[in-house]
């Protein structure tokens, strides 16, 4: 049997998913909350294997309701579930101890599986998470593939300054400032300012 706590505060959801647990054959919910500090006062006397937890909460938030409960039991595993999907949100949470980070337009199968995967060591997501996370990682790698001077043209290219302007604040010429959005261009794959600019802003890189 694998018992689950839930910890959501929207009760029609909390309510949705105590039924669905109870259902499914091999396991229980053993304790649903609206909040963590609610969670975390009883978590001694009724330790669950496995969290479904909220991130956005009224009072604690889900990300440091994880660190809490892993400073009690690091042996309880936790999935987020959860409607935030952006990217600074999963690494948080994935970061303070989360196992697991589903959106929660999951199935209701996805759902019931992940808590398992969870408890046998996995780390489950939906696909659009997944996505997030691979994407995160490829902004990154090309972040660090561009040169300190280049992120700094970038920059101020995203500020709107003509080559002549950047030139100007950087303290180089013009023609250097065309070398270096020429090696900007074929890292980041664009081949325009703008394409340039929209690529950057979307994917963070300055």
């Amino acid at each position: 049997m694998l018992y689950v706590t839930i910890v959501e505060d929207d009760v029609v959801i909390r309510e949705e998913l105590t039924e669905l647990i109870n259902e499914a054959e091999g396991y229980k919910c053993i304790g649903d909350y609206s909040n963590c500090e609610a969670m975390l006062k009883e978590l001694e006397d009724n330790s669950p294997d496995v969290i479904l937890m909220d991130i956005e909460l009224p009072g604690m938030s889900g990300i440091d309701g994880i660190k809490k409960v892993k400073e009690l039991n690091p042996e309880i595993d936790i999935v987020m579930l959860t409607v935030h999907e952006e990217a600074d949100l999963v690494f948080k949470a994935l970061k303070a101890g989360a196992c697991g980070y589903l959106d929660k337009s999951a199935p209701e199968e996805k759902i019931i599986d992940s808590i398992k995967e969870v408890n046998d060591g996995g780390a489950p997501m939906t696909s659009r998470i997944a996505r997030l996370i691979v994407g995160s990682f490829q902004s990154e790698k090309v972040k660090s593939s561009l040169s300190v001077r280049e992120l700094e043209v970038l920059n101020t290219l995203c500020d709107g300054a003509t080559y002549k302007e950047i030139a100007d604040r950087l303290f180089i010429s013009v023609g250097t400032v065309r070398h270096h959005i020429k090696n900007i261009y074929g890292k980041l794959h664009v081949h325009s300012k703008s394409a340039a600019v929209v690529k950057a802003l979307k994917e963070k890189l300055i």
